[in-house]
């Protein structure tokens, strides 16, 4: 289906869901950023919330996220009480606005009781204007229950994430996610009768032990459970990064070849489904909101990966949260100690990030419409002549064409985008550990 390059294929490159990336962040931002991009929001614009619970029942090996064990009561309690004061917190310091998305992730959202989730979800829309704002919800499947089915369906969630990642035993005894297939059954049937109108599939391909034919068996087992969306990701083995993925046996891993073959293999499954492509990770339904987008040039890319989120502003609230406003990235505390020692003293959490020049802004755009839509118009870049040298040998394979500045993709070039996006990053022309495989 799509020919392999490997030269082009061998730099380690970001999955860019911001520019600049998080390999930027740095400490020479904190709460003061944070109170100024709060109080420039102009009154009447739409922006979106997500809110992090950094706690999980369970601790996957291969998971890059802020997380840690929800094994006491006490400290799940203790971290909702702070988020609520920290909803509080950022509500006062803005005026007139409306939130359109309200995004809860993790870690787990379902590792909190039900009852502490529904209290955040009354928490902002007391504090916030939420009138008909969509609510998500990242899930675990292992552990969730009727309970926190009747809970989503209460606070009237409409979009629900299963981290699903594989079915194959094997392979989850390898990553320490063991989650029988009947759990994901269970956890869809339960969200279809809770009323939840989008459930997405998180799967991955280049896992340990994982073959061809296991994501095969993946792939099919989980099309036949009906979700509107699939994100079908790159494992990234990072254990520099990531201590707890040492726990991973490395020689288990797919080589480069490998995982082309499983994303081409993925790509080839879904689509023959009837799933739209979206993006270069996301399949959708064609009656889903996301496949819409795509279709119609309104397809957007955040920290949270390919979304129909038009907003500009995204306010991050919880340990590790991002925030992304045009002319800058901020990001919480991680420690949650630490966290919350900063919201009981009355003060924003904020303590890294960065602020965007004009020139990020405009790299920044241009990567983005390269990745949702194949194109991107580079006119107004600095340095265009040495970023069209960069991009010849993709030109020479027929993966991209030119028309004036106008760079375009081609179908083929799907699998090398992040890798042509990289190509726009002054941050970065050399290879990195940081990141993880180009596909």
């Amino acid at each position: 289906m799509w020919t392999y390059h490997p030269e082009l294929l061998a730099t380690p490159v970001p999955r860019y869901t911001s520019y600049p990336t998080a390999a930027e962040f740095g400490d020479d931002v904190g709460p003061v950023d944070m109170e100024e991009a709060l109080a420039a929001i102009a009154p009447g614009t739409v922006v979106s919330l997500y809110l992090h619970i950094p706690y999980c029942r369970d601790i996957c090996w291969y998971c890059g996220c802020n997380t840690g064990a929800a094994n006491r009561a006490a400290r799940l309690a203790t971290y909702v009480e702070r988020l609520e004061r920290e909803i509080a917190l950022v509500a006062q310091r803005v005026t007139g606005v409306r939130v359109g998305r309200i995004a809860f992730g993790g870690g787990s959202p379902n590792a909190i009781p039900p009852a502490a989730f529904l209290r955040l979800v009354e928490s902002v829309r007391t504090a916030f204007d939420c009138t008909d704002a969509i609510l998500s919800v990242e899930v675990d499947p292992r552990g969730f229950d009727r309970d926190w089915a009747g809970a989503i369906g209460r606070a009237g969630v409409s979009r629900v994430s299963l981290g699903v990642q594989t079915l194959d035993p094997q392979v989850q005894a390898a990553i320490g996610r063991v989650q029988p297939s009947e759990d994901i059954r269970r956890t869809t049937s339960l969200l279809r009768e809770a009323g939840v109108g989008s459930i997405n599939f998180d799967l991955m391909y280049g896992l340990p032990r994982q073959s061809e034919q296991s994501l095969r068996a993946s792939i099919v087992e989980s099309i036949a459970m009906a979700p509107d969306r699939l994100a079908v990701f790159g494992y990234a083995h990072v254990p520099h990064l990531v201590p707890r993925q040492r726990r991973i046996v490395a020689d288990g891993l797919a080589g480069t070849a490998e995982r082309f073959a499983q994303a081409a293999l993925a790509h080839r499954l879904l689509v023959d489904a009837g799933y739209d492509r979206v993006g270069f990770d996301h399949f959708a339904r064609p009656a889903d909101a996301l496949a819409q987008a795509a279709a119609s040039g309104g397809l957007r890319r955040n920290f949270q990966g390919f979304t129909e989120d038009p907003a500009e502003i995204l306010i991050g609230l919880g340990a590790s949260a991002i925030s992304d406003f045009p002319d800058r990235i901020l990001q919480a505390e991680k420690n949650t100690g630490r966290y919350g020692m900063r919201i009981d003293a009355g003060a924003l959490a904020t303590c890294r990030g960065l602020r965007r020049s004009p020139e990020d802004r405009l790299r920044g755009r241009a990567i983005e419409t390269i990745l949702t839509r194949g194109t991107a118009d580079l006119t107004a870049l600095d340095g265009g002549a040495d970023i069209r040298i960069r991009l010849t040998p993709f030109e020479r394979y027929g993966l991209i064409a030119w028309e004036g500045s106008v760079l375009r993709l081609s179908e083929d070039a799907l699998p090398y985008a992040r890798v042509i996006a990289s190509k726009l990053d002054a941050y970065r022309q050399t290879a990195s550990a940081r990141f993880s495989h180009a596909v």
